[in-house]
């Protein structure tokens, strides 16, 4: 199984991609698409996440895309902009026939750490354990979509 795990932002979209073998979890790559304010605007910024997710599935033809589920906080802007992007890595998925999993915030947490209410520094250093990473992933948003995909690896392992 390949599993990519997707951190969606406008301005950073954080990427994990795993392999999982018999009990046996490696990471593929690791790392995240910028987009910057642009003439084009937001669609411009859209279509630049597209294209470059389009391309990370091309690569690793994933069994699946995992991501978190929207959540809302203070900034309804920031939030728009996160369910944008979102909209265009389903489609991206969608279009090349691979199935999107969505995973609550406290269902990744419980997942990589035990505890629904762990902290952003215990999931980096958990995460960085768990795959033999040389260091945390940075920006925080790599280690957020490593995150995500290893919730997926471990979910789907139960019936």
């Amino acid at each position: 199984m390949i599993v990519i795990g997707i951190d969606p932002g406008l301005a950073t979209v954080g990427y994990g991609v795993l392999s999982a073998v018999r009990g046996s979890v490696t990471p593929l790559a690791y790392s995240c698409i910028r987009t910057a304010p642009c003439p084009g605007g937001t669609p411009e910024r859209l279509e630049l996440i597209f294209d470059e997710v389009c391309r990370l599935l091309d690569e690793y033809s994933p069994t699946c895309l995992a991501i978190e589920t929207l959540f809302f906080s203070r900034n309804v802007t920031s939030a728009l902009g996160v369910a944008e992007v979102r909209g265009v890595l389903m489609l991206a998925a969608r279009k090349q026939g691979i199935p999107v999993v969505e995973y609550t915030p406290n269902q990744v947490k419980q997942a990589i750490t035990g505890s629904g209410k762990a902290d952003k520094r215990q999931m980096q250093e958990m995460i960085t354990r768990l795959l033999s990473l040389p260091s945390i992933p940075r920006p925080d948003d790599v280690a957020d979509g490593l995150s995500v995909a290893l919730c997926h690896v471990h979910t789907a392992r139960v019936p």
